[in-house]
């Protein structure tokens, strides 16, 4: 029950990031996503001048921290760059189920169940129905999609490779975090045009990320720590029904009968699994 909240409280974090990004759109997507990872490694900053070990960890779980927060965002900025948003971002869904799928496959004693396998496939029905509203997805820019399918499968695997090395405080999370948001920094020294930001853009970019972009990576790693991998891949599927209410009542709009259907099949998907 302690992972499944900690999981609960990353789900709700990350379903603010896409109304926090429409109000940022303006701002260019590796700055975004670097000053965001450094805000949010900032609460993790005071545990750290106290006990300056817990940032003491393997080059090994460093690089792993990085290859999840840095290489994950990056390619999912890129697709939604390259290919049709809703779209790229549906394909960048597939990280839940491939959490359920995978877990077997990179963590020993796991065993997939063929529960888990109509669980996942179920959450994943509700995710699509969620984000595209039951319209099919377009084939025009294609090759933009392979980013978002990378990015799901690096998120996936990050958070199922961080039980394979050797164990680190959740506090390390704000190490990666730093890290990450200077390489994105960086990229976007090099790749991007410079930003002016206002008053109000740093307010939201604070939030994004304290939140998203922050507290949840911390939440998410206690989860991951202390629960079933497979089962918090399944909770994982509230996040874009979650996302996308929050956005449709930031502007004002109703829930479609796509949504209603997205809620039944995703809490269905979840109650399988955690059955299962």
């Amino acid at each position: 029950m302690r992972a499944n909240a900690y999981a609960l409280g990353a789900i709700a974090l990350w379903a603010s990031l896409a109304a926090l990004a429409v109000s940022l759109g303006h701002v260019p997507p590796l700055f975004l996503t670097g000053a965001a990872l450094v805000l949010g490694s900032v609460p993790s900053w005071p545990l750290v001048l106290r006990d300056p070990a817990q940032w003491r960890i393997p080059l090994r779980t460093l690089a792993l921290g990085i290859y999840g927060l840095f290489a994950y965002h990056f390619l999912l900025f890129i697709a939604l760059r390259h290919a049709p948003a809703v779209q790229a971002n549906l394909l960048n869904y597939l990280w839940p189920l491939l959490i359920v799928l995978l877990a077997p496959l990179l963590l020993p004693g796991m065993r997939l169940r063929w529960t888990h396998v109509v669980a996942g496939l179920l959450g994943f029905t509700g995710a699509a129905l969620a984000i595209t509203g039951g319209r099919a997805p377009e084939a025009a820019r294609a090759w933009g999609y392979l980013p978002a399918l990378a990015a799901a499968f690096i998120w996936a695997s990050y958070s199922l490779l961080t039980r394979r090395v050797a164990a680190f405080p959740t506090t390390a999370i704000g190490l990666f975090g730093l890290v990450s948001g200077l390489l994105a920094l960086l990229c976007h020294a090099l790749l991007e045009p410079a930003v002016q930001l206002q008053a109000r853009d740093w307010a939201l970019l604070a939030l994004l990320g304290l939140g998203p972009l922050g507290g949840a990576f911390f939440l998410w790693d206690k989860a991951l720590k202390l629960g079933d991998a497979r089962h918090i891949g399944i909770l994982s599927y509230i996040t874009p029904v979650a996302s996308t209410a929050l956005l449709m009542l930031v502007r004002g709009q109703s829930p479609s009968a796509s949504l209603v259907l997205a809620t039944a099949l995703i809490l269905g998907a979840a109650i399988v699994g955690m059955r299962a």
